[in-house]
């Protein structure tokens, strides 16, 4: 992979879990996770073989599919009111800091083990950085299996790199949909007890 187009995955990676991270629209969160996986799929395949990275990439779309149709069954919420949008303001700020500390640390990885490249160090610490974010600053099932599907992608580019089994890549690709059946199925548990 070239520096121009490593830099350039890199950047739409992180634009894509920024978007994640401070959006408010579902539709346009599943979207974003979608090329998320694209990007990720472009940091995976020159150390997996294609048939392996896709599986990967066809994986992330399911899980983003399985929570978009979920979603799309669910009554609407009323929109945030607020003029300030100071959640996003906060929660960019922090993203800010794990660009910072990514930028450091991943240097230090690829120095550890000339196993990991520079751009799936910084692919995957960056995802698993904004994903742990995700977790901890949005509310909601739907946000927090969107936060736990990132961080497991930034996992799965950097063990990309130390492993190419396909038993090891059937067990993650089963990882990413039962997080995405188990939020699934968590946000729609209170309409499945209403109805009841």
């Amino acid at each position: 992979m070239s520096d121009f187009t490593g830099t350039l995955v890199v950047l739409l990676l992180l634009i894509t879990a920024l978007y994640l991270l401070v959006n408010q629209d579902w539709r346009w969160a599943i979207a974003a996770l979608g090329l998320q996986y694209v990007w990720a799929f472009l940091l995976v395949i020159p150390s997996w073989p294609a048939e392996l990275a896709v599986v990967k990439l066809v994986t992330g779309w399911i899980a983003a599919s399985v929570l978009g149709l979920t979603r799309l069954n669910l009554p609407a919420t009323p929109p945030a009111t607020g003029s300030v949008p100071s959640g996003r303001v906060f929660r960019l700020l922090a993203a800010g800091l794990v660009v910072l500390l990514v930028l450091g640390a991943a240097p230090r990885l690829t120095d550890w083990s000339r196993a990991f490249g520079i751009y799936p160090a910084w692919g995957g610490l960056l995802l698993i950085g904004i994903g742990l974010m995700q977790i901890a600053l949005r509310s909601g099932f739907f946000r927090s299996a969107l936060g736990l599907l990132t961080l497991f992608a930034g996992f799965e580019i950097l063990y990309a790199a130390v492993e190419a089994s396909t038993l090891v890549t059937g067990l993650l690709a089963a990882v990413n949909l039962g997080i995405a059946l188990v939020g699934s199925y968590l946000l729609a548990a209170p309409t499945l007890e209403a109805e009841e």
